[in-house]
């Protein structure tokens, strides 16, 4: 019986996961900004933890990059950071463009300010 050769690498080939990569990439690319944030402040991981009142061995395991985080617990770290870990752009739903300018007079002043009512008494809704 042939005995076959198995390593890492071997196994990661067949068993490779662009979800498991882009987990592990972005959690240490957050864990990265807390120790950023942490040694901008000056603090140490039990400086961490007395500010989320959490354990000092749970801070540790959340700074060793492998920890699934919670988005409770994201937000509670930036807080007491005072820094962004998570980006998320908004959603514009209109976009204003500027041509140029208008004439000042009577009219157009009319005209602005029941455009600017208008838009006062939109109502917007958000599609979730």
């Amino acid at each position: 019986m042939k005995k076959t050769k198995h390593n890492i690498s071997t196994w990661l080939k067949g068993n490779y996961n662009p979800e498991i990569e882009s987990f592990i990439e972005k959690n240490f690319a957050i864990t990265e900004k807390v120790r950023i944030a942490m040694e901008t402040k000056g603090w140490k991981a039990m400086d961490l933890a007395i500010a989320l009142d959490k354990s000092p061995s749970e801070v540790s395991k959340w700074l060793s990059g492998m920890h699934n985080f919670t988005l409770k617990s994201l937000v509670k770290m930036e807080q007491a950071l005072g820094v962004c870990l998570i980006y998320t752009e908004p959603i514009k739903e209109y976009e204003y463009i500027y041509f140029g300018s208008i004439k000042n007079d009577e009219q157009n002043n009319v005209k602005a300010t029941e455009y600017e009512q208008g838009l006062a008494s939109e109502v917007f809704k958000i599609a979730m």
